[in-house]
């Protein structure tokens, strides 16, 4: 299930966010790139993991990148770089994500 929601987010990222940025936001196209790959890839990580405590880390670490993503979310909101209806797809995707991976940390303590 969590696994399905990071590639659902990539997917939603790159063809309805990342591909609308204007091309001066390349920063911002990088690093939403980057942190939105990097939740998938802590997931699958930590699923890997037979040590509970590395198991959690790596959670947490994709936790952090969907903030992170949140974070990049936000700033296209307030430049007026993302429509509204793809802002509000992608925030409440991430919350989705976000919940989970906080329970899936707190499981493998």
């Amino acid at each position: 299930m969590i696994r399905s929601n990071a590639d659902h987010l990539l997917g939603l990222l790159a063809d309805e966010v990342i591909e609308h940025l204007p091309r001066g936001k390349a920063y911002l196209s990088d690093q939403l790139q980057r942190a939105a790959s990097s939740i998938p890839l802590n997931i699958a990580e930590g699923a890997g993991e037979y040590a509970v405590d590395e198991k959690a880390r790596f959670y947490r670490m994709a936790k952090r990148s969907a903030t992170e993503c949140a974070g990049i979310l936000d700033v296209c909101q307030r430049l007026r770089l993302v429509e509204e209806k793809r802002y509000i797809k992608g925030r409440e995707l991430l919350i989705r994500i976000v919940s989970m991976l906080v329970r899936m940390a707190q499981k493998s303590h």
